[in-house]
């Protein structure tokens, strides 16, 4: 029961972290710098925006993301089930961007680029993660409108949006997804026979 919790409390946990730990860092704008840079060497508070802002809500997702493994129905097939580890691989990789701190004298070097790659096996598991998810009826909808908007945000060029934001909205389509999903596997587990 608690596991249903966890995707709504990780989301919840991830933004208050995010907007807490922007106050400390002089200049910090959500328009313009990712939110990996509460969690760069040498900015205030990094160690624990890293705990409380990356490491916690990726392993609260996890959470959620094993509960709707586990209540998939048996007749739900291979498909669901594979999206379903795809989901717990990018909680995971989620909650290692925290374990990976950017490092601002490298960014694309040593740290950074672990930290970069966490982010982007993030994006590449939960996208077709919840696309096969969204073979089970009660999830499709939800399934397909978390990877639309995911991937539209965090892969296309979108000029108007300032990229800083983007990752954002990508971040709150996925914590969306681990809210909602955990609510809707029990419809999904009853109508199957």
């Amino acid at each position: 029961m608690a596991a249903r919790h966890a995707g709504w409390l990780a989301g919840a946990l991830f933004a208050s972290a995010v907007a807490g730990f922007a106050l400390l860092p002089p200049g910090y704008s959500h328009l313009q710098h990712p939110v990996a840079l509460l969690g760069a060497g040498g900015v205030p508070g990094a160690a624990a925006f890293n705990a409380l802002g990356l490491v916690l809500p990726g392993l609260l997702a996890a959470a959620a993301a094993l509960a709707v493994y586990r209540d998939l129905p048996p007749a739900a097939g291979w498909g669901p089930r594979i999206g379903a580890r795809m989901l717990l691989l990018s909680a995971l990789a989620f909650a290692a961007q925290g374990l990976l701190p950017l490092d601002l004298r490298e960014l694309d070097g040593g740290s950074g680029r672990l930290h970069g790659s966490a982010w982007l096996l993030w994006l590449l598991a939960f996208l077709p993660g919840v696309l096969l998810l969204a073979t089970v009826p009660r999830l499709r909808v939800a399934g397909v409108l978390a990877a639309i908007a995911a991937g539209a945000l965090a892969l296309l060029p979108l000029e108007p949006l300032p990229r800083a934001l983007a990752q954002r909205l990508a971040f709150a389509a996925w914590f969306v997804w681990l809210a909602v999903a955990p609510w809707l596997r029990r419809d999904a587990t009853a109508a199957q026979p």
